[in-house]
C-alpha cells in the first residue's frame, strides 16, 4: 500500500506569533511558518493505513525552501519514508488551481520513477486560504475518485477498494458509508480519530515510531526537491501566471480590542515593582 500525504506550511496564527504591518496586512517574513493544523488529520489517517496494511508513506508539499522543516515535522508525525518539496519561483503566488496542476505533475513523476500511488491524503482546508480546494482539484487532475469529511476508513487490498464513513455535509449527527476504488483521494474530517484495536497494530505503531526517531533526525537526506523543469511544467500554466483567480481587493485585518486590563509600571517605581514581585512570587513557587 503506497500513500502520499499533501501538506502545507502556513503562518503561525497563535497569539503573539503573527505579525501585521500598520495597514493590518500579514507580514509573512516576520511570522513563523508551521504545519497546517488540518494536515495532522491527513497524516494520522495515512499512518493508520500503514499500520494496518503496511507499505510506504511519502509526504509532499509545494512551497519555498523553508518548508523543509514542515516536511521534517510531518516525517515525525506519520513515520514517512521520504519527503518531496516542489520549490521554484515559477510556482510562487499560485492559487489552488495552479497548485493542483503542479501537485498532479509531481504525482505523475513520482509514479513514473517510484511506484503507483494507492491513496492520496489531504487536509480538510488550510489555515491561510480556507478554501479546501487543493486536494480535490489535484484528484480531479489525476482522474481519481475523492472521499471527503472522512471520520473512519479501512482498505480491502485484494478488492482494491476503500470503505469509509463520512459526515454528510459536515453534520456530525449524520454519517454515511461509502466505497471507492483505488487509487483515490481521502480528506479526513477534524472529527477523524485513528484506531488501533489489535495488539499487532499497536506493536507495529510502536515499531514504526522507534524506527522513525533516528530517520527523522536526518530528514533532509531523505528529501527530494523538484522545480518546474523536473516536472516538465510550462511556467505559463503554474504560479501566478497560471492562476485564474482574480483578487478584487484586500481588506486590512482590524486590530482586535484588548480583552485584558493592563497596569503600566515604570522600572524606577520601587513601590509598584515591589507589588508586582509580590503578585508573581506565588507563581514562581509553583502555587
Amino acid at each position: 500500500m503506497r500513500s502520499v500525504v499533501l501538506t502545507k506550511g502556513v503562518p503561525d496564527f497563535s497569539e503573539g506569533a503573527v505579525s501585521f504591518n500598520e495597514e493590518g496586512h500579514l507580514e509573512r517574513g516576520k511570522t513563523p511558518t508551521v504545519m497546517n493544523p488540518n494536515d495532522e488529520f491527513a497524516l494520522e489517517a495515512a499512518l493508520q493505513t500503514r499500520v494496518r496494511h503496511g507499505g510506504n508513506v511519502s509526504v509532499m508539499s509545494m512551497g519555498p525552501p523553508g518548508y523543509k522543516s514542515v516536511l521534517g515535522e510531518a516525517m515525525e508525525s506519520v513515520y514517512a519514508d521520504d519527503l518531496y518539496l516542489l520549490s521554484d519561483r515559477a510556482c510562487a503566488a499560485a492559487d489552488t488551481w495552479a497548485t493542483a496542476i503542479t501537485l498532479s505533475a509531481a504525482l505523475e513523476k513520482y509514479q513514473e520513477e517510484l511506484a503507483d500511488v494507492d491513496l492520496l491524503f489531504a487536509g480538510f482546508k488550510t489555515a491561510d486560504g480556507e478554501t479546501g480546494h487543493t486536494g480535490p482539484q489535484t484528484a480531479w487532475c489525476m482522474e481519481w475518485p475523492m472521499v471527503t469529511h472522512v471520520v473512519a476508513l479501512d482498505i480491502d487490498p485484494d478488492e482494491r477498494t476503500l470503505r469509509a464513513k463520512r459526515l454528510v455535509e459536515g453534520d456530525v449527527d449524520e454519517i454515511e458509508t461509502v466505497e471507492a476504488e483505488l487509487p483515490c483521494l481521502v480528506v479526513p474530517d477534524p472529527e477523524f480519530e485513528p484506531t488501533y484495536r489489535k495488539a499487532s497494530h499497536r506493536l507495529e505503531h510502536k515499531r514504526l515510531r522507534a524506527e522513525t526517531s533516528e530517520r527523522a533526525e536526518e530528514y533532509e537526506e531523505l528529501l527530494t526537491m523538484w522545480d518546474h523543469k523536473d516536472m516538465n511544467l510550462d511556467p505559463d500554466y503554474i504560479g501566478l501566471d497560471g492562476s485564474p483567480t482574480i483578487v478584487a481587493g484586500v481588506d486590512p485585518i482590524p486590530k482586535a480590542p484588548s480583552e485584558r486590563e493592563a497596569t503600566m509600571i515604570e522600572p524606577d517605581d520601587e513601590a509598584a515593582m515591589g507589588e508586582l514581585l509580590d503578585e508573581l512570587r506565588p507563581y514562581a513557587a509553583g502555587d
